[in-house]
């Protein structure tokens, strides 16, 4: 499949698969517009803000195989395409338009844990109410099977630029746990959802495991190589978020400089006087024109940044942790949150292309630029 970034929308692999089936595909309507999903399969409570689901059902056919809840959208989304063709059914615990990092949610989602098969989640530390849940899975004996996406993958030391008080994951609390924006490091969690998976419905193992090998090859091996052709092709080596401390991964993996305005680790994180000196100066240093802000975060310090340096407009971003209606009417997982968000922004502050040829659909840049909250 072919990995163009010259700012028009890619077609990505659900939709080949769509159109591999046969299945008509809309015309681009709308600002954010892809093909339009296919229909939800019956039996899933929908996905209100009630119950947490974004997509009631998805992977299998729908019916009374097992079940497994993901506490964060992008483990969900990689947990779907991994179940893809059998009879379990994964859902995502986590209300469409929240931020799954900083979200609380009510004791009836461990219930639904507990009723659950599996329990996919981002090991501890990450989410304090998973850790909740899971000691209660453990102190009542259930036999919801619980897998940890980020088993065995290689977390990297807290950013410099986070609040001396912030405590990470891992041991000591001193590890950044926003791994999944590295598309590598995501691999290795696609396998331990597959691992997982593949001891619930055991009699599926093979087609699970080569959902597995496609997704990271068709889909997490070229957003790789998208991502390190448009950091390469920048001239600038430091991007300004008006955002929480989510993407050191990404300047990690492809050599640039992320600064956030927001030093903490959760999106919840208040902006002192220190952080926006801080970012006037990188603006003013770099000549920076444009900056990201993230999709479920507060604006106030965007459009700070607006009134009081030389930005003229704000795009957004998001490190994967939740999605907007629009998102979830159009079947959006990680792959199209990869090419119509964060690539072309990440274009648009690089000073690689202007906003409007950026732009993955038209009517994109009146959407995105300087946007208001969901």
């Amino acid at each position: 499949m072919s990995g163009d970034t010259d700012g028009r929308r890619v077609m990505t692999r659900r939709d080949a698969l769509r159109a591999g089936a046969g299945v008509a595909l809309a015309g681009i309507a709308g600002c954010t517009a892809l093909p339009s999903a296919p229909e939800r399969a019956a039996g899933g409570d929908g996905g209100g803000a009630d119950n947490g689901a974004t997509d009631g059902t998805s992977g299998g056919d729908g019916g009374d195989g097992p079940v497994a809840v993901a506490s964060f959208f992008s483990f969900f989304d990689f947990g779907r395409q991994v179940a893809e063709g059998t009879p379990l059914t994964v859902e995502n615990l986590v209300p469409t338009g929240l931020h799954g990092h900083g979200w609380e949610p009510n004791a009836s989602i461990t219930r639904r844990i507990i009723e659950a098969d599996a329990f996919v989640h981002v090991g501890e530390d990450f989410q304090p109410w998973a850790d909740r849940a899971i000691q209660t899975i453990e102190a009542d004996g259930a036999d919801t099977a619980l897998l940890n996406v980020r088993e065995g993958i290689e977390l990297v030391d807290l950013a410099a630029s986070l609040d001396r008080d912030e405590e990470g994951v891992g041991a000591q609390r001193g590890k950044d746990p926003h791994f999944w924006l590295d598309p590598r490091r995501a691999k290795r969690s696609v396998d331990n959802i597959a691992d997982g998976f593949a001891e619930l419905v055991p009699d599926h193992a093979d087609r699970i495991r080569q959902n597995a090998e496609a997704y990271k090859t068709d889909v997490l091996d070229r957003i790789d190589a998208d991502y390190e052709a448009i950091f390469d092709r920048a001239e600038r080596d430091v991007v300004q978020l008006a955002a929480h401390n989510a993407f050191q991964y990404i300047g990690e993996r492809y050599g640039v400089r992320m600064r956030p305005l927001v030093t903490n680790l959760a999106a919840s994180g208040d902006v002192k006087p220190a952080d926006v000196r801080e970012a006037t100066r990188v603006i003013r240093e770099n000549d920076i024109r444009y900056i990201a802000n993230g999709v479920f975060e507060s604006q106030r310090p965007a459009q700070q940044l607006l009134r009081e340096t030389d930005v003229e407009a704000y795009f957004p971003v998001t490190p994967y942790a939740g999605v907007r209606d629009e998102w979830v009417a159009e079947n959006w997982g990680y792959e199209e949150i990869a090419y119509n968000i964060n690539m072309p922004t990440f274009k648009i502050v690089l000073g690689t292309e202007t906003p409007e040829d950026a732009a993955p659909t038209d009517g994109w840049v009146e959407q995105w630029r300087n946007f208001e909250p969901v």
